[in-house]
């Protein structure tokens, strides 16, 4: 086990299915992969034309990373440089994503109140900048803080620069905690249950119930509990999908085939699919150049 796959993955994850980000038509998306391979597809608007869904990836290229896998790469800049800090996490979101960043693309409206606040705040912004939001963006700090043995505390810390929202905190407690049992050895089958099992919360809970559905079928998990980007849809879909997965190419595969907010997905599932069977290189090399860490941590 590397643990340096946790970013790898999650970043490698969110390219791959950049192309057909926020795609909700699985009918499409299976036809699509009639034609060709589903991974590191370009973004093209004409596949979403009267299709359930919405394209807003225009000038990006295969290998991009959405929005996420920026939120993602910018805070392995920091764990890998120098301690974690809100402050130094906040700015380098500001030099990303605020006016004339270097992150050219969409951005969700997480993002934007985050960039508005910093602006509007400047020294005075609290640690706790994000909003209280139930969407998956504060799941991007969770590949790099756990590649970096960060503990649980300063990941909830990062998250909160993010999101407050107490959904998210806990389902991000609890993939912490599966992702320490992978990078301790545990079997990802028993790391998932056991992440869970002593918890009673809304989003254990609904992960707790993924885990009983015997029959894989990532099209209709994503019907069961949503393709959306809110965590109480991500977090049971990837739970399901996780615990049926054999190795991390295919998972990946079916986490688009799966629809909807398959980026948002991948900083949590790409995380742990990386720290339960490493990354391919050929997958690793398909990533647009300079945004994986540019120092070789293993």
């Amino acid at each position: 086990m590397n643990k340096y796959d946790a970013i790898y993955g999650a970043l490698v994850a969110d390219a791959a299915s950049l192309g057909l980000h926020w795609l909700y038509d699985p009918d499409q998306i299976e036809s699509l992969s009639q034609q060709g391979e589903l991974l590191f597809r370009a973004p093209d608007p004409l596949v979403y034309t009267g299709k359930r869904g919405v394209f807003v990836h225009t000038g990006k290229l295969t290998g991009d990373l959405s929005h996420y896998g920026e939120s993602a790469r910018l805070v392995s800049d920091i764990v890998f440089n120098e301690p974690y800090t809100t402050s130094a996490h906040q700015q380098l979101f500001y030099d990303a994503f605020g006016p004339c960043g270097h992150f050219i693309g969409y951005a969700d409206k997480p993002t934007k109140q985050l960039i508005a606040r910093i602006i509007n705040e400047g020294d005075d912004i609290p640690e706790s900048s994000g909003m209280d939001d139930n969407q998956m963006p504060a799941f991007c700090v969770l590949p790099a803080l756990v590649a970096a043995d960060q503990s649980l505390d300063i990941t909830l810390q990062a998250a909160k620069v993010i999101s407050t929202n107490s959904n998210v905190l806990e389902g991000l407690t609890i993939a912490y905690k599966c992702a320490e049992l992978l990078k301790n050895g545990e079997p990802l089958q028993k790391a998932l249950m056991a992440s869970v099992e002593d918890s009673d919360g809304e989003i254990s809970q609904l992960l707790k119930q993924s885990l009983e559905i015997e029959h894989y079928d990532p099209v209709a998990i994503g019907e069961t509990f949503g393709r959306a980007c809110y965590v109480h849809h991500a977090l049971p879909v990837a739970w399901h999908l996780l615990n049926s997965a054999q190795d991390f190419e295919n998972f990946i595969r079916d986490n688009i085939r799966c629809g909807g907010d398959s980026c948002g997905r991948a900083m949590l599932i790409g995380s742990l699919a990386g720290l339960a069977f490493g990354v391919p290189e050929t997958l690793k090399a398909k990533v647009a150049n300079g945004v994986l860490p540019s120092k070789d941590y293993t």
